[in-house]
């Protein structure tokens, strides 16, 4: 069951990345045709509302024994750079323009991680 839920969680990490992708994407172009939608796209909450969820389920699922191996520095780093530049997005570091490169580089790098992390299967790190 362990390797069950390591898997789930690597699925749920990557869907959470997705959603980030397609809010700082997609919802940039519905906003200019919705102008309702717009409020919700700029709003400051969103932002930190993915980050909340996203550190937890990444963490939970990288920081433990992969997939009955061993826990994997590497993608742990890869996570938490992710997260740091989720973070640095959200908070609008360097200035509010770097707000969506940052955001979808963290959302990349921070899917990277769970899918190398869900590729890996049952294989331990060398």
């Amino acid at each position: 069951m362990p390797q069950l839920s390591a898997r789930a969680g690597d699925a749920v990490a990557i869907s959470l990345s997705g959603l980030c992708l397609a809010h700082c994407l997609a919802l940039p172009l519905a906003a200019a045709a919705l102008p309702v939608l717009g409020l919700w796209a700029e709003a400051e909450w969103v932002h930190w509302a993915f980050v909340a969820i996203a550190a937890p389920v990444s963490l939970w699922t990288l920081a433990r024994p992969a997939h009955g191996g061993a826990v994997r520095p590497g993608l742990l780093a890869l996570a938490l750079a992710g997260l740091a530049l989720l973070v640095a997005g959200a908070a609008g570091v360097p200035d509010h323009d770097a707000e969506t490169p940052l955001t979808v580089a963290g959302g990349l790098t921070l899917a990277l991680a769970h899918v190398i992390n869900l590729a890996s299967g049952g294989r331990q790190a060398a």
